[in-house]
């Protein structure tokens, strides 16, 4: 039985790294940030740790909302889906998540597209 990227990756405490460096990859791009105003972002981090680490195979369920009800009318647009994905990207390969676990995780994360992205919504304003 071979171990679940979780493990691999060092546990809960490498996931918290990487969603840390996540968050401060997203709230330091002015184009993203207009999407977090109003947000809790200790929520926001919990919600992303347990998600990241049920993604990575941990001993973790995510209970937080579907993915169509938790970004619905926050006008999430392709290119902010993209920017999004390449600072996840960047934070797993600053934590030293090896490359076949990076492209497992973007993978499952790219499945998300449709239910994230609104096309017909108007992204916030200064938003991208």
């Amino acid at each position: 039985m071979s171990q679940s990227i979780y493990a691999e990756i060092g546990g809960r405490e490498a996931v918290e790294a990487v969603v840390s460096d996540f968050y401060d990859r997203m709230f330091a791009d002015d184009d993203l940030t207009p999407y977090f105003e109003g947000v809790d972002k200790q929520a926001l981090f919990a919600h992303q740790v347990q998600f990241i680490s049920a993604v990575a195979g941990g001993p973790v369920e995510y209970d937080g909302e579907d993915m169509d009800a938790a970004h619905d009318g926050m006008g999430i647009t392709h290119e902010a889906f993209d920017r999004t994905a390449e600072k996840l990207e960047a934070a797993l390969r600053e934590n030293d998540v090896p490359d076949e676990h990076i492209a497992t995780i973007l993978d499952d994360v790219e499945a998300l597209r449709d239910p994230v992205v609104e096309e017909d919504v108007a992204a916030p304003a200064g938003a991208v």
